[in-house]
């Protein structure tokens, strides 16, 4: 990775610029992603995303490869492993919230046919390009509204703010700064 690259300026450290670089704003439509962007994106709430990055490996681990039908399918005897698992965010809210989510989107997949047909809904299907800026919103109108929908559907840790960090995270807003080498990239792809 050149160093010349000029980055989006929370990309710091080693681990985020390689998220930043390769996953942070790439349109996803696989669902297995989608989930595991959603729990990880809840489990951040509170959290340095650096924190998150850093536990990803245990997340996958502890959380089945993301496997949304095996988490449903979680249990007493689960819920303890992953209050003990100093590999992710040991928080019985957000341990709870990623079981319960993980039923929510079955639910999701079977009315819509996938996860990925839903979300990406509520951009008409195509990502946003973000007016060139400096600052992010932490939340719009969209993120607004999905957050409101998922809560209908009794998703838990899907507030407004975190969902407009998932938007951004699968590539459904294109945020990245104005200067940064990934948001051209990634608006001659559209």
């Amino acid at each position: 990775m050149p160093a010349a690259r000029q980055r989006c300026a929370w990309a710091r450290n080693p681990l985020a610029i390689a998220y930043h670089d390769r996953e942070w704003g790439v349109p996803v439509r696989g669902d297995r992603r989608l989930f595991e962007l959603l729990i990880l994106e809840g489990a951040q709430a509170g959290l340095s995303w650096d924190t998150i990055l850093a536990k990803r490996a245990g997340y996958r681990r502890a959380f089945a490869g993301f496997d949304p039908r095996k988490v449903a399918r979680f249990g007493a005897r689960e819920r303890r492993r992953l209050l003990a698992d100093a590999g992710i965010v040991r928080n019985r809210a957000k341990i709870e919230a990623a079981i319960t989510n993980a039923r929510c989107f079955l639910e999701v997949q079977r009315e819509h046919g996938s996860f990925a047909r839903y979300v990406w809904g509520f951009v008409g299907g195509a990502p946003l390009a973000s007016p060139a800026r400096r600052r992010r919103p932490t939340r719009t109108p969209i993120s607004d509204a999905l957050s409101k929908d998922l809560k209908r559907r009794g998703f838990r840790f899907v507030g407004s703010t975190i969902m407009y960090a998932f938007m951004q995270a699968v590539g459904m807003v294109n945020d990245h700064d104005a200067d940064c080498f990934r948001r051209r990239a990634l608006n001659s792809r559209r």
